[in-house]
């Protein structure tokens, strides 16, 4: 893949991973991006994933064409970006290492110590000179690592952005969208702050390309995905509609969820209904972040509530849930507990409002609790 006559595309695909970072499904795969900018000097951007090394250096040397890079420009440490730094320094014994000096005081915990001596430590504001091309750097800490810093080059005006603007999936996938929003509020979501500075800083240039380290290279209505990001990043929904997520043990509770549902799509609103037993856990924080509103139906289970709802709850607090108003549906045979474990984990997070009008279910769903339903649908649109 061409960027541009100067810049090419040297990232691999690996459509094999089951679980990126351990815990979430990437059913299309995911790319490890890595770009070469051939100038009178060489930069090589990024390295990658330790399981597609061998790939990836053959990539680079194709890309080189019989030349050697003079720098490794180093965005990001977490593995999946640099997993191969040993491996091409070892292939180019004379390539320098650029990277943040807070990267190059946690280079040795990625690659052997004696890779410190290679390394040029650059700071904010501070240039690469290749020869037409320049570098200019810009340090983005906690986006989502605290050595992250991301790379700016003023000729053809690129922004090789780490993670930020990254999704799943393979890197000519043309849906970014559900993609990236489920990538940035797993992944990124819980810096916001951090987020906001860099799109500061991106917007004091003028940028025509962003290549980030995951997902497609974006060329096109850049203005789309930089509205996405502070839209997300300020964690205001980005559209008007109500996610519907239960935890049922036995299908009564999951009734209650898909009759309310059905009772705010006849008001004609958008809803996102979704199972926390069976779906996948990262959606379901991606399509909380989306909407503006949310109804929690849950079961009540050991005196307490459904677990998988409290590790949804768990997810949304760790990712800085907020903004947002909340319904709460809750059901037990003897001793319903469900909405006041549900409440202790939503007073955490902020400024979320809480329905008054709480259902509760006995069991099966009564023509009483539909009533309630109905109710309660009224509140959470009011």
């Amino acid at each position: 893949m061409k960027i541009s006559d100067s810049i090419l595309y040297t990232g691999v695909f690996d459509a094999d991973i089951d679980l990126f970072e351990g815990q979430y499904t990437v059913p299309t795969g995911v790319s490890y991006n890595s770009y070469v900018i051939l100038d009178e000097k060489i930069a090589l951007m990024d390295s990658v994933d330790s399981r597609k090394t061998d790939e990836w250096l053959s990539n680079v040397e194709k890309a080189l064409n019989g030349k050697t890079p003079d720098y490794l420009v180093i965005a990001h440490l977490e593995p999946d970006h640099s997993g191969s730094i040993q491996a091409a320094a070892k292939k180019y014994p004379d390539m320098k290492l650029v990277l943040s000096a807070k990267a190059l005081s946690m280079l040795p915990q990625f690659a052997p110590a004696a890779l410190s001596a290679r390394a040029i430590a650059v700071k904010e504001n501070d240039t690469l000179p290749l020869g037409i091309h320049t570098l200019h750097f810009a340090m983005a800490p906690m986006v989502h690592w605290p050595e992250v810093m991301v790379s700016y080059e003023d000729n053809e005006k690129v922004l090789f952005s780490a993670d930020a603007f990254g999704t799943f999936g393979n890197p000519e996938n043309d849906k970014w969208l559900p993609e990236a929003r489920r990538y940035y509020f797993n992944i990124v979501g819980k810096y916001g702050s951090p987020v906001q500075s860099l799109l500061k800083k991106a917007a004091a240039l003028d940028i025509q390309t962003i290549c980030p380290l995951h997902g497609p290279v974006l060329k096109e209505n850049l203005s789309f995905y930089l509205e996405k990001y502070q839209t997300w990043s300020s964690y205001a929904p980005e559209e008007k509609g109500v996610l519907v997520a239960y935890g049922s043990l036995h299908g009564n509770t999951a009734g209650a969820a898909k009759y309310t549902a059905e009772l705010l799509r006849a008001q004609g609103v958008e809803v996102f209904l979704i199972d926390l037993a069976r779906d996948d856990m990262a959606l379901a924080l991606a399509e909380a972040f989306k909407y503006d509103k949310m109804v929690l139906a849950c079961s009540t289970y050991d005196g307490n509530f459904f677990p998988k709802m409290e590790d949804f709850l768990l997810h949304l607090k760790a990712k800085a849930f907020q903004k947002r108003k909340v319904a709460l549906i809750e059901n037990g045979s003897w001793a319903p507990m469900a909405a006041k474990g549900m409440k202790a984990y939503l007073e955490q997070m902020k400024d979320i409002t809480v329905c008054e009008g709480t259902v509760t279910i006995k069991s099966t769903v009564s023509e009483a609790n539909k009533a309630q339903m109905a109710e309660l649908v009224k509140e959470l649109l009011a």
